[in-house]
């Protein structure tokens, strides 16, 4: 389609020069004289002999029309296929994202892409954890399109896009626009939608956290506190930083930190840590133990048992932590 586009503008101006050439040659015009002759004679404006011709230069002007006629045509027809393709991929490019996000199911809705929802969508990417976008701004729906992430573009804060995005059947929900007053109306929208949903929602405002958790939110994230006191640390405990960086984000390939949920079917149900092989078979530490519904119980001793419904914190190295998973999915 490029190529009929650039063959069409290179038709147009090859009969320009030619009508602009002949005129000077036959009527002994100037350069624009023969140019403008030359422009309302091809586009069939009506306007007459604006200067008077010879008869070869009416002759001239005979197969210039037909030759102008012809390539306008030519032009019209190809900018009218471009602009019905692009229409028709469109059209079939949105089609194609909504099958594949009615198929989606645990996955997380991220409501906005700005800096912090870029960084989020990077992240579950890289974990390859199923999601879907919400985001209104045209431009950044272009950065969307580019990136290859599934998204929606429409305003998260009405409950006919959270339905679209599969909210009924979503994991769990990220607020991350800009406004505390509209991660405020998604959070009330997607509780309200889906009682039993994850919601993490972002607070500029310290009074914000307070309502946010009040409206439905299951988790609040100051980004402004959580930075300033990552500074703090930086200064005063700068190898506790350093730790943490390493094995919560991922800078390093090998040690990293995982969490694990026990299931009724889990090979550690009903056992102690120490009869578990957690350690001995994996190589992998128990760091703390979230019981349902209780207290974390941080640094458990080898006689802890496990039980169903509780999530394992472990440290371990990636291999290890890859091996566990895989048999823990048999």
């Amino acid at each position: 389609m490029i190529r009929h586009l650039i063959r069409a503008v290179l038709l147009m101006g090859a009969l320009l020069s030619v009508g602009v050439v002949g005129y000077t040659v036959i009527e002994g015009w100037g350069v624009f004289q023969a140019l403008y002759m030359t422009v309302i004679t091809i586009t069939t404006v009506g306007y007459g002999e604006v200067y008077g011709l010879s008869e070869k230069g009416r002759v001239f002007t005979i197969f210039l029309i037909i030759a102008g006629f012809g390539i306008m045509a030519y032009i019209v027809t190809t900018l009218t296929q471009a602009i019905i393709a692009g229409q028709i991929r469109a059209a079939l490019g949105r089609k194609k994202l909504e099958k594949m996000i009615k198929k989606l199911k645990d996955h997380y809705i991220l409501c906005g892409f700005g800096r912090i929802g870029s960084v989020v969508a990077k992240e579950l990417a890289k974990e390859e954890v199923p999601f879907v976008i919400v985001e209104r701004d045209p431009e950044v729906i272009k950065a969307l399109e580019e990136e290859g992430y599934l998204f929606l573009e429409g305003d998260a804060t009405d409950d006919r896009v959270l339905l679209e995005a599969g909210i009924k059947r979503a994991k769990g929900l990220v607020a991350t626009v800009s406004s505390d007053a509209d991660n405020l109306y998604i959070t009330l929208s997607a509780r309200s939608l889906n009682p039993k949903l994850f919601i993490l929602s972002r607070a500029d405002d310290p009074e914000a956290e307070r309502k946010l958790l009040t409206a439905g939110a299951t988790k609040v994230v100051s980004p402004y506190i959580m930075g300033a006191s990552r500074m703090a640390n930086v200064l005063l405990r700068p190898n506790v930083v350093d730790f943490i960086e390493l094995v919560v984000q991922r800078k390093h390939l090998e040690l990293q930190m995982e969490e694990i949920e026990v299931e009724d079917d889990s090979l550690f149900q009903g056992k102690t840590l120490k009869d578990s092989g957690l350690r001995d078979e994996f190589g992998v530490i128990v760091v703390a133990i979230k019981r349902a519904g209780k207290e974390m119980i941080f640094n458990p001793s080898p006689e802890a048992g496990i039980e169903r419904g509780d999530i394992l914190i472990l440290l371990g190295e990636r291999k290890n932590l890859d091996r566990l998973e895989k048999r823990l999915k048999g």
